[in-house]
């Protein structure tokens, strides 16, 4: 869910550079006119961001507030990049063209910010790099957050057809300077016409094309009163005539750059855009440049929000890019705590390489670390070669044997000469590292992922009402027992119903409460009344808020066939609910016999599928449920214990950060050596991220296609990304099975035998 509140520019975080010769890339111009009730947070955006390459004329449209002339007095004091300009009153289109005409010879680009509006940290920086490295586009923009008098979001795809008739952005984008002279600006010397949708159109009717951003990088201030928005609705005659007398000079349809976007074909990695390197001063801190996959709902994604929340901001600095198209739901919650490149949102695939190494040299990077990114993982030699002295370290979260015969401890491994210190999150991983991956036992270590011990403690939590709120009557008082995951495979949710199944015989004082949502589900359904389970399982959907699941509960269980070390063991023990699990990944390393039961998994992950449980993987589980729930109150007393003495977030922060200031303060020199011996070998570095690339290009077009989904209602796209094929009726059939097969873990086994098939019916 969106949280509007979280607007940027509440507080004033500006980053410190090191001086430089000061020549301004970009002109921020800002008509001001009685403009000092919003344009403090206004401020603090441009002040925050993380392109400090900018001058900012505010241009004084004939202020007749003496605050608001005060204000301006103020302002120009603040920063010597301000710069306070003042005329007679004309309106907004020839205010901006008015600022435009001041901008620095050296500045190559505009920004038309209100005095009200906001932009996210990093919209410059972002602009400025899509620019720089789409030379054919005249302006960039992104999406829109709408806040205040309106809350909505405003995603738009780019039509030029459609701009015609509707309006798709808004004012505020980064303009080629010499597109926007070629055009001669606004040029508009009415008022509220809007003049910003008309230059659009202008720059449409002379071919120029513009690049959509695809973040939250702009907030559009909605004023029930006085906005231009409102004036130019008020005079809607005469706008509408003079953007239908421009939009009819388009004679051809103009295509946008779009991202996401699939856009990568064996082209050359480049490994340098120009964009200037602005060196942060030094503040004694470390700086850690972390590379994740996105910002979604998962454990692994919460284990690195938690780590970035929590971790000291007096010793540490976190840079952080992603990797994979996402809506992100979490972006905002990231953005608190980091800064945030989503390198999806608005670079080519071939320059993603130049821009780290530009946040390399940006933020004097001391270690890099990354945490689930595939592609992290292919850059990972390149890194070492270019930057033999950082530190490189990883995260493991589990091994798939379904998933590139190892998932990610195969990544990790496969570069494993590179990477200076490997954490895992149970020594069930860091044993297979060792024995099976073949690694060095002193550069893998586990550090386990802990619970947030004050958001799930029982104290806060009251059952009664829970029960209430979630529609649960429980007249008989059964014992609850919940099962908290995605309906999936892995999970093995079938599994539970002949569970259930078998306990029913034995005793009726039990509900299940099943809180998920997956392809399972279904099947579950169908089970439940195959077996008269109707008055035993409770079937909630997905279930955000966990903790009040656990609140209800006795009792967990998981069935899973593989873990890492579920978060839902740690999340039920710390709110007093004992476990029964199955004895996968590092589960037994946190459930013991005194708070809960480990019970045996007799099934291999190849066998994921077969869904014919036997009679000896059934048993344990109805035994251990029996002893916990015949003897409640004594493991209950055991469980919130247990994690309080080693298993919570504060405990695994501690632990990161001494991982962090150990591998900072003991390089390790053997590294060190591999990376300047790869350096004679940057280029075959390099052809390793194009093998990933091109081997990841249909499931980074899923992705793509899976965001436009979500944010469209169909697939979405251009000629850079050619999706006309996936409008297709084969298309869209390969999307689908695209779909089911990840959903199953079993995308690239399928690939892998497409691929023999097609070379057998070749070489025949």
């Amino acid at each position: 869910m969106f949280d509007y509140s979280l607007e940027p520019g509440k507080e004033r975080k500006t980053i410190k550079y090191e001086e430089t010769e000061y020549k301004p890339k970009i002109t921020i111009v800002t008509a001001y006119y009685n403009g000092h009730k919003y344009i403090d947070q206004t401020i603090n955006c441009v002040l925050n961001q993380t392109f400090p390459f900018w001058e900012w004329i505010i241009v004084n449209d004939g202020s007749t507030n003496e605050e608001s002339i005060e204000k301006l007095k103020e302002i120009e004091k603040i920063d010597k990049r301000i710069k306070v300009v003042s005329k007679e009153n004309s309106g907004l289109a020839a205010t901006r063209d008015y600022g435009a005409n001041q901008s620095d010879k050296n500045a190559e680009y505009l920004i038309f910010l209100d005095d009200d509006d906001l932009i996210h940290p990093t919209y410059l920086e972002c602009a400025y790099a899509t620019l720089q490295t789409n030379k054919e586009a005249a302006w960039a923009y992104t999406d829109v957050v709408n806040f205040e008098g309106m809350e909505f979001k405003w995603i738009k795809w780019f039509d030029s057809e459609m701009e015609k008739k509707e309006n798709l952005l808004v004012a505020t984008a980064l303009i080629r300077k010499t597109d926007f002279f070629e055009v001669n600006g606004y040029e508009l010397r009415e008022k509220a016409v809007n003049e910003d949708w008309n230059l659009w159109l202008k720059l449409l009717a002379v071919g120029k094309r513009p690049v959509r951003m695809n973040f939250d990088g702009f907030w559009y201030r909605r004023k029930k009163q006085g906005s231009e928005l409102q004036r130019s609705k008020e005079n809607m005659k005469r706008a509408l005539e003079i953007v239908r007398t421009t939009g009819e000079k388009i004679k051809e349809n103009v295509e946008a750059i779009q991202y996401p976007k699939q856009d990568y074909n064996w082209e050359k990695i480049i490994e340098s855009i120009d964009i200037p390197d602005a060196e942060k001063i030094d503040d004694g801190k470390i700086n850690i440049l972390m590379m994740i996959p996105w910002m979604i709902t998962g454990g692994a994604d919460k284990f690195n929000l938690d780590l970035i929340s929590r971790i000291d901001k007096k010793k540490f600095n976190i840079i952080m890019v992603t990797t994979q198209p996402s809506t992100n739901p979490w972006r905002q919650e990231f953005d608190n705590q980091a800064i945030v490149y989503d390198l999806t949102t608005f670079l080519d695939k071939k320059y993603w390489v130049a821009f780290i190494n530009h946040l390399i040299a940006q933020y004097h990077i001391n270690i890099i670390f990354n945490t689930n990114s595939l592609i992290g993982y292919s850059m990972i030699p390149y890194l070492k070669a270019k930057y033999p002295e950082i530190p490189i370290m990883d995260y493991v979260h589990m091994e798939e044997w379904y998933n590139r015969a190892g998932g990610y401890s195969r990544d990790s491994s496969t570069v494993s000469s590179c990477i200076d210190k490997t954490l895992v999150c149970n020594k069930s991983s860091e044993k297979i590292l060792i024995d099976y991956f073949k690694r060095n036992p002193k550069e893998v270590e586990t550090v386990y992922i802990g619970v947030d011990e004050d958001k799930f403690n029982p104290q806060k939590y009251d059952k009664e009402e829970i029960l209430q709120k979630l529609n649960i009557e429980n007249p008989t008082k059964k014992y609850i027992i919940s099962y908290i995951c995605r309906i999936s495979e892995q999970k093995r949710p079938l599994l539970l119903m002949k569970i259930l199944k078998k306990l029913k015989e034995q005793r009726k004082d039990f509900i299940c409460v099943v809180a998920g949502d997956g392809p399972m589900l279904e099947k579950v359904r169908k089970m439940i009344k195959r077996y008269e389970l109707q008055n035993f399982v409770l079937l909630l959907g997905n279930i955000k808020e966990t903790e009040n699941i656990y609140a209800i509960s006795d009792m967990t269980i998981n069935c899973s066939i593989k873990e890492g070390l579920a978060l839902t063991a740690y999340e039920s023990l710390a709110m007093g609910v004992p476990v029964v699990t199955a004895d996968v990944g590092g589960q037994s390393e946190l459930v013991n016999e005194k708070v809960g039961r480990v019970v045996p998994c007799l099934q291999q992950e190849k066998e994921i599928r077969n869904f014919d449980y036997q009679e000896e993987e059934i048993m344990p589980y109805i035994e251990a449920i029996n002893e916990i729930l015949d003897n409640l109150d004594t493991y209950k007393v055991n469980c919130r214990k247990r994690i309080l003495e080693g298993f919570t977030i504060n405990h695994m922060v501690e632990n990161m950060e001494k991982q962090f200031e150990t591998v900072l303060q003991n390089k390790n020199i053997a590294k060190i050596e591999t990376g300047y011996a790869l350096q004679k070998a940057l280029d075959v570095c390099k052809e390793l991220i194009t093998s990933h690339y091109i081997a990841g290009k249909d499931e980074y077009r899923w992705l793509c296609d899976q965001v436009n989904m979500e944010y469209f209602g169909q697939i979405k796209g251009n000629a850079e990304s050619s999706y006309d094929y996936f409008e297709t009726p084969i298309g869209k059939f390969r999307l689908k099975m695209i779909a089911i097969t990840k959903k199953m873990h079993i995308y690239e086994q399928v690939k892998s035998v497409l691929r023999k098939l097609r070379s057998i019916t070749k070489s025949n």
